[in-house]
C-alpha cells in the first residue's frame, strides 16, 4: 500500500501561506509606515529575493497578496511600484492588523476610522432594527453575554465585541454592508486593543452595547441609530481621553 503524502502536502501548503504572508506583511508594514512610498519602485524580484533570502516564487506570491490589498501594482517590464494611497484597502483585516501592529497608528487615520463607523453604524443598527430575524437576536445576545463574561481587556471578549457589530451589519439584510462587516469589525477590534494597551479599559463600554440591543431586539431603528451614535462617539472620546498625543478632537457635548 502507498503512503498517504495527502497530509505532507497539506502541511507543506500551510508552510507556504506562511512564508507568502510573511513576507507581505514585511513589505506591507514597510508601506504603511512610508518607509516606501506611493510611486516607488520595490526592488526586483531577484534583489528581493536574495535580501529576504526566500525564494522568487515566494515574493511573487507576497506581491499578489500586497497587490489585492491595493497596496502595488505591478507592469511586465516595468517592475512592481507602490500604489497611490487612494487604492489602499485600509479596511482590510490584514492592513488594519499590519498599521496597529507597527506602532502607534497616525492621529488622522484613528479619526479616519471613526469618522468612517460613524457614518456607517448608526444607519447600519436601524436597518438592523427593521430587519434582524430571531436568529440575529440570539447571536447578538450571546456576543454581548460574552463580552459581558470575558471584559474587553482580553482576547476573547474582544472577539465577542468585533462579532457584534460585524453581526449588526450582517442583520441589515443588505449585502452590500455585509461586505463591510469584516472591516469595521476588525476595526472596532484594533481600536479597542489600541484603548486597552495597558492592560485596562478606559471605561466599561457594555451598557451602550446593551443599549443598542434592546433598540434592535424591539425594532425600534429610531433608537437603534440613536444608541449606536452614543456608543461610536464615546469610543472615540476613549480614544481621546488617552492624552494629546491621540490627536483626536472629543466629540461635542460629551
Amino acid at each position: 500500500m502507498g503512503i498517504d503524502i495527502a497530509p505532507v502536502r497539506r502541511t507543506a501548503a500551510r508552510q507556504s501561506l506562511r512564508l507568502h504572508g510573511s513576507i507581505a506583511q514585511d513589505i506591507g508594514t514597510a508601506i504603511l509606515t512610508g518607509r516606501y512610498e506611493p510611486n516607488d519602485l520595490l526592488p526586483n524580484e531577484v534583489t528581493f529575493s536574495e535580501q529576504l533570502q526566500v525564494s522568487r516564487t515566494a515574493y511573487r506570491e507576497a506581491v499578489r497578496i500586497l497587490a489585492a490589498k491595493g497596496l502595488v501594482h505591478s507592469r511586465p517590464k516595468a517592475g512592481t511600484r507602490v500604489s497611490p494611497r487612494s487604492s489602499w484597502h485600509f479596511l482590510d483585516p490584514d492592513v488594519l492588523r499590519w498599521i496597529f501592529e507597527s506602532g502607534t497608528p497616525d492621529p488622522a487615520f484613528l479619526r479616519e476610522l471613526f469618522e468612517l463607523r460613524q457614518i456607517v453604524e448608526p444607519a447600519a443598527a436601524a436597518l438592523a432594527a427593521e430587519r434582524r430575524t430571531p436568529q440575529h437576536v440570539e447571536d447578538l445576545r450571546r456576543a454581548l453575554d460574552n463580552m459581558d463574561k470575558y471584559g474587553l481587556a482580553v482576547e476573547d471578549g474582544r472577539n465577542a465585541d468585533r462579532l457584534f457589530h460585524e453581526l449588526i451589519l450582517m442583520a441589515t439584510g443588505n449585502e452590500a454592508l455585509g461586505t463591510l462587516a469584516s472591516g469595521i469589525a476588525s476595526a472596532v477590534r484594533w481600536t479597542t486593543m489600541f484603548k486597552a494597551k495597558d492592560g485596562q479599559m478606559p471605561r466599561d463600554p457594555l451598557p451602550e452595547h446593551v443599549a443598542v440591543f434592546l433598540a434592535i431586539e424591539k425594532g425600534d431603528p429610531v433608537e437603534a441609530r440613536r444608541t449606536m451614535a452614543e456608543l461610536v462617539g464615546l469610543a472615540l472620546n476613549d480614544i481621546a481621553a488617552l492624552g494629546d498625543e491621540a490627536g483626536l478632537p472629543r466629540r461635542a457635548g460629551v
